[in-house]
């Protein structure tokens, strides 16, 4: 696979889109999920997914070869979810009560999408507690949390990424595990 990357990589300098498209195709997935976990809004890590892209193919004259293709990208992904992160400021929280209504919260108000059985809904609803918790994780644990986890690179890779020390990385994921650990205790 490495091999085919290059090969992409080379005919993309050489002005060839359509290699581009193979290596989106290859990572669109991977970095949709990344940044879904990162970002825990479907329309965000859509923009951010196809942002990492375009920057990708912009930049790619700075890929250094030496490196894993998808270390590259994934930094990417990961330092533009980053910055969404940092930027965004919730207007609405869905836990927030209310107002004229007696302990009604925003959640009451969706709409309920799921019309699987018991079983599946409780994997649902735990699965939607694992992400919040996530979400609630200060960036530099989530990040490093969703790498490690759900994204299942290794500590190299993740060192790589984010371009830390392997030891700052094993600290971060122990203290999002701890963190997580906390949030998630009455599990």
């Amino acid at each position: 696979m490495d091999m085919f990357i290059k090969q992409r990589i080379k005919a993309i300098k050489k002005g060839d889109q359509s290699a581009f498209a193979d290596i989106v195709e290859m990572y669109k997935d991977k970095i949709y999920q990344l940044c879904y976990r990162m970002l825990g809004n479907r329309h965000e890590a859509e923009d951010a997914a196809q942002e990492a892209f375009i920057r990708a193919y912009v930049n790619i004259h700075t890929y250094d070869p030496t490196m894993k293709f998808s270390s590259w990208l994934y930094r990417i992904a990961t330092n533009l979810s980053i910055d969404r992160i940092r930027k965004k400021k919730p207007d609405v929280y869905l836990d927030a009560e209310v107002s004229g209504t007696d302990g009604l919260t925003l959640y009451s108000q969706l709409a309920d999408e799921s019309a699987s059985p018991e079983d599946a809904l409780e994997s649902l609803e735990l699965q939607q507690m694992v992400q919040e918790a996530i979400l609630k994780l200060p960036e530099k644990y989530r990040t490093v949390i969703v790498l490690k986890y759900i994204d299942e690179l290794s500590l190299q890779e993740i060192s790589d990424i984010l371009n830390l020390p392997i030891g700052t990385v094993k600290t971060r994921i122990h203290r999002g595990r701890e963190a997580l650990r906390k949030h998630l205790g009455h599990l």
